[in-house]
């Protein structure tokens, strides 16, 4: 039998060693459970599902005699909708992933800034997007005067991500040497054409990402003392009244990215705009009174529909809620009444 799945809270566990309680079984265990969810139907879940105890108990025993390897990745390609090379690991390193984020991200969490939406409880696109619009009011004064926005990426993020920089980040939080030798077998299990990056995949490079992150949010908040600024994983947005000084800030972001973080805002990326020209963020054009679906999206949608479940459908009508979206819905609509669903 599995073990006893309750719960684990990080309070609780504060006399225990941190090594300990990412390691525990009841950890592992309750990782597994949160992990298979919503992929019985794969098949190495299936073959992992056979003999679940032994394979966790295994897993427990050598993370304890510090005999953990991570696995090797296997690679391929999906469009959603640019091209993405993702790196998948094995069963046992995602649950260990999963066991590894339960526990520290609350370590991480209270150290981030409010508007840094990406991959945190009750954060999300929707929000940030609304966050946006907050924002645009305010500083607008209900739409009276102009505001100006500036959009900028960071070139190829996750490829570039610097492992020896994001583990002495991690450092800062985190002294258990157990811990930072576990979390850096991770880190270096995967290495991409430039010997750095983290994989598209990981559960843990989403708190990566944000630990990695937080230090340019720190600088733009702190440093700069930018009081409208808000991130979506490598994407972040600027408000002001005034566009005179963005290209100053550009350079300063650029010279703390490159000298701290070895990374580069992506050239061809970087967006001025005013608000009421409509702000292309997440998947939105975002404009005063209302916001519209991105053409590409809208368009992903509409070639997906033939051959989409349920659930997809409803997650399409989901996305359509945050928008002017009649004329899609009724195209949506008229697809389903002539077509088979799954």
């Amino acid at each position: 039998m599995e073990q006893n799945t309750k719960f684990i809270s990080f309070d609780n566990y504060r006399s225990h060693n941190i090594f300990d309680k990412i390691i525990s079984l009841d950890n592992l265990f309750l990782a597994w459970r949160e992990f298979k969810r919503g992929k019985e139907n794969k098949k190495d879940v299936q073959e992992f599902a056979l003999n679940p105890e032994d394979n966790i108990f295994n897993l427990h025993r050598r993370l304890k005699n510090n005999n953990y390897l991570h696995s090797n990745y296997k690679s391929f390609y999906v469009c959603d909708p640019k091209l993405r090379h993702i790196h998948k690991a094995s069963v046992i390193d995602r649950i260990l992933h999963h066991a590894m984020v339960k526990i520290i991200e609350p370590i991480f969490e209270k150290s981030f800034i409010f508007d840094s939406y990406s991959n945190r409880k009750n954060k999300g696109t929707h929000r940030a997007i609304k966050r946006l619009k907050i924002f645009a009011w305010k500083l607008s004064r209900n739409n009276t005067k102009n505001v100006w926005v500036l959009k900028c990426d960071i070139k190829k993020f996750f490829e570039n991500v610097n492992h020896d920089i994001l583990i002495g980040l991690i450092k800062k939080k985190i002294s258990n040497n157990q811990v930072i030798e576990l979390i850096s077998k991770i880190i270096y299990s995967f290495k991409g054409e430039n010997k750095k990056g983290i994989p598209l995949g990981n559960l843990t490079s989403q708190i990566f990402s944000n630990v990695y992150l937080n230090e340019l949010d720190q600088f733009i908040k702190r440093k700069l003392r930018i009081k409208y600024y808000l991130r979506y994983t490598d994407d972040f947005v600027i408000l002001s009244d005034d566009d005179k000084n963005f290209h100053g800030l550009i350079l300063k972001i650029n010279e703390f990215l490159e000298s701290k973080l070895d990374l580069q805002i992506h050239p061809q990326k970087v967006m001025i705009k005013k608000w009421k020209q409509g702000i292309d963020f997440l998947g939105y054009v975002d404009f005063p009174y209302y916001n519209i679906l991105r053409t590409k999206t809208k368009n992903r949608i509409l070639k997906r529909i033939k051959n989409s479940n349920y659930q997809s459908i409803q997650s399409y009508f989901g996305v359509l809620k945050h928008c002017r979206s009649s004329r899609i819905k009724t195209k949506i609509e008229f697809i389903i009444g002539n077509y088979n669903f799954k």
